[in-house]
C-alpha cells in the first residue's frame, strides 16, 4: 500500500507544482512584482511547507535526528539536485540581486546554523543543542530577510512593463489555482513522505539516515518539482529564488520555530552535513556568477556530486 501511496503523492506534486507556477507567475505580472520575488517568498515558502510540517512535528516529538537532519539534507539537495537537474533542462539564468544579496544571505543563514550548534567548543557545554535563545536568533534574521523582501517588492515595481501585465489571466483565476497548487504540493509531500519513511524504516535504516535521505529528499520534492517545471516554463526567476528562498526559510524560520518549541540535540555526525552544505552554497554561488548563469556543465557536476554525497552517507550510516 505504501508504494501506491508513493506514487499518488508524486503525481499529486508534479501537477499541483505546475498549477502552482503558473498561478503564481500571473499574479507577479498583475501586481507588477517581479517574479524572483515571488520565488523567494510565495514559492518558496509555499514549498518549503513539509519541511515545516516535518520539521516542526520531529522538535514536538523530540526527534531530534530527524528535525535537523531534515533540513540540511533538503537543503543540500536543493542546491545540487534542484539547481543541477533544472539547469541540465534549462540554463537557469540569475538576477543581479540574487548573486549579491540572497546567495551570500543563504550563506550567511548556514554559517550561523554552524556556530550556533557548536555548543561544546564555543560554550564548553556537555552537549551541542539548538536552544530557545538559539532559535530566536534565528528568527531574528529571519525578520530582517523579509523586511529586506518586502523593500525590495516595493522598490521594483516600476520595473514591470504593461505588456507583461496584459499577459495574465484574471487575479481571481491566479489565485484560486496558487491556493490550489500549494494544498496540492502540501498533501503531495506529506503523502510521499510518510510512504517513503514507512518503507525506509521497515527497511532498517537509522533516523538520522532516513532524515538525510528519505525525508529530506520528500520534502524537498515541492521545490524540485517547481523548480523544474519552471526550468521548463522559462520561469528562471521562480526556479532559483525557489530553491535559494526555500534554504533560507528552511534554516532561519523553520530550525528557529522548532528550536524554540523544544531544545534541539545536535548528533556529532550532523556537524560533517552542515559543512557540506556550506560547500555546496560556495559552489552553487560560483556556479551562478559565471556569467550570472548556471550552465547544462555546471548542473551535470551538481548533480552528480548529489549522487556521490547520497553514496557516502548511506556507506558512513
Amino acid at each position: 500500500m505504501n508504494y501506491i501511496l508513493l506514487i499518488i503523492g508524486f503525481l499529486l506534486l508534479i501537477k499541483s507544482a505546475d498549477t502552482f507556477v503558473v498561478g503564481s507567475s500571473s499574479i507577479a505580472r498583475t501586481l507588477k512584482v517581479p517574479t524572483l520575488i515571488i520565488g523567494l517568498t510565495i514559492v518558496a515558502f509555499g514549498t518549503s511547507a513539509p519541511e515545516a510540517a516535518v520539521s516542526i512535528t520531529a522538535a514536538l516529538q523530540g526527534q531530534n535526528d530527524i528535525a535537523i537532519a531534515n533540513i540540511v539534507g533538503s537543503n543540500i539537495f536543493n542546491l545540487l539536485a534542484v539547481v543541477g537537474v533544472a539547469s541540465i533542462i534549462n540554463p537557469i539564468k540569475v538576477q543581479k540581486s540574487t548573486i549579491l544579496k540572497e546567495f551570500p544571505f543563504a550563506l550567511l543563514a548556514s554559517v550561523v546554523l554552524l556556530i550556533l550548534s557548536q555548543d561544546t567548543k564555543f560554550q564548553g557545554y556537555n552537549e551541542n543543542l539548538l536552544t530557545r535563545a538559539d532559535g530566536l536568533m534565528l528568527l531574528s534574521l529571519f525578520s530582517i530577510f523579509m523586511y529586506y523582501l518586502i523593500e525590495m517588492a516595493v522598490t521594483s515595481k516600476e520595473d514591470m512593463s504593461v505588456d507583461q501585465v496584459d499577459e495574465t489571466m484574471s487575479m481571481k483565476k491566479s489565485i484560486i489555482m496558487s491556493i490550489l497548487g500549494v494544498a496540492g504540493i502540501v498533501v503531495g509531500g506529506k503523502i510521499v513522505v510518510d510512504a517513503a519513511s514507512s518503507i525506509a524504516i521497515s527497511w532498517g535504516m537509522s533516523q538520522n539516515l532516513v532524515g538525510l535521505t528519505i525525508v529530506a529528499v520528500g520534502t524537498s520534492l515541492p521545490e524540485f518539482v517547481t523548480s523544474i517545471i519552471a526550468a521548463k516554463k522559462g520561469e528562471s526567476d521562480i526556479a532559483i529564488g525557489n530553491v535559494v528562498g526555500s534554504n533560507i526559510f528552511n534554516i532561519l524560520f523553520i530550525l528557529g520555530i522548532s528550536s524554540v518549541i523544544n531544545n534541539i540535540n545536535i548528533h556529532p555526525i550532523v556537524f560533517i552535513d552542515m559543512i557540506i552544505m556550506i560547500l555546496v552554497t560556495i559552489l552553487a554561488y560560483a556556479f551562478s556568477t559565471t556569467k550570472r548563469n548556471v550552465k547544462k556543465v555546471e548542473g551535470v557536476i551538481l548533480t552528480f556530486l548529489y549522487v556521490v554525497y547520497m553514496i557516502y552517507i548511506i556507506i558512513r550510516k
